[in-house]
């Protein structure tokens, strides 16, 4: 992934929601062409497989490998690169990886400013597809490669307010939506997006949630880029 040296600033999510943009959290390419229907987001949400949940009792987080693997082996942990890409006014301690300090201008999720200082944070970083909505829908069918990616792709990964993150749990789009409703857009497309790109299914409800929010914005473009959805061989999960 893109990483920061000194508080340069890339494009991320929270830039995508403050300024209005289309998301496009990895600077690739927008994604496939809108269609009359409704755009290049809405088309990928029309396009998912629709299932039931599998059951959840054998959900585990140690399925999708130790937390904050750095499986793009820049030697920083997976939450730390999220942290300094999401963060303002990022400062580090020991170098430039691990992140002391910052703030998020805005909390994607509420639309208010959250200050993060390690050891006493208000940020966490969110997985946009919870990784227990993930094994109920495809994901406990996957070798350990693929659910360790998905635990530490950046296109599923984002820095959001922690007490509004505990509150949204794994819900899905049928369940939870942000508070902020000037972000609900850009947070459905990148479900759609992690979903699309990691092949997995979702309810019948939740496509209609997708639907019904991604119809309030047809130009809405489909999120892309991120890590491979295989993680290097070293790593294990179980």
């Amino acid at each position: 992934m893109v990483r920061l040296r000194g508080g340069v600033a890339v494009v991320a999510l929270v830039l995508a929601a403050a300024t209005g943009c289309e998301l496009d959290s990895t600077g690739g390419s927008a994604g496939p062409q809108e269609n009359p229907a409704g755009g290049a987001a809405y088309a990928a949400a029309e396009a998912l497989t629709v299932k039931g949940r599998a059951p959840k009792n054998k959900y585990d987080r140690d399925e999708f490998g130790s937390a904050w693997a750095d499986t793009d082996s820049n030697s920083c942990d997976t939450r730390d690169d999220i942290l300094q890409r999401d963060l303002d006014d990022v400062k580090f301690r020991d170098g430039d990886c691990t992140v002391a300090s910052g703030v998020l201008d805005p909390d994607p999720y509420t639309g208010k400013d959250v200050p993060y200082v390690r050891g006493r944070s208000k940020v966490d970083v969110d997985h946009v597809v919870a990784l227990s909505d993930a094994w109920q829908k495809g994901a406990q069918q996957w070798d350990d490669s693929k659910r360790i990616a998905l635990a530490n792709d950046p296109l599923n990964l984002l820095a959001v307010d922690s007490g509004t993150n505990r509150a949204k749990g794994d819900g899905d789009t049928a369940t939870w939506l942000p508070p902020n409703k000037a972000y609900r857009c850009t947070y459905v497309a990148a479900q759609v997006a992690v979903k699309t790109k990691y092949g997995l299914w979702v309810t019948s409800a939740e496509q209609a949630a997708m639907k019904r929010v991604l119809g309030t914005c047809p130009q809405q473009k489909l999120p892309t880029g991120g890590n491979p959805t295989k993680a290097p061989a070293r790593f294990h999960a179980g």
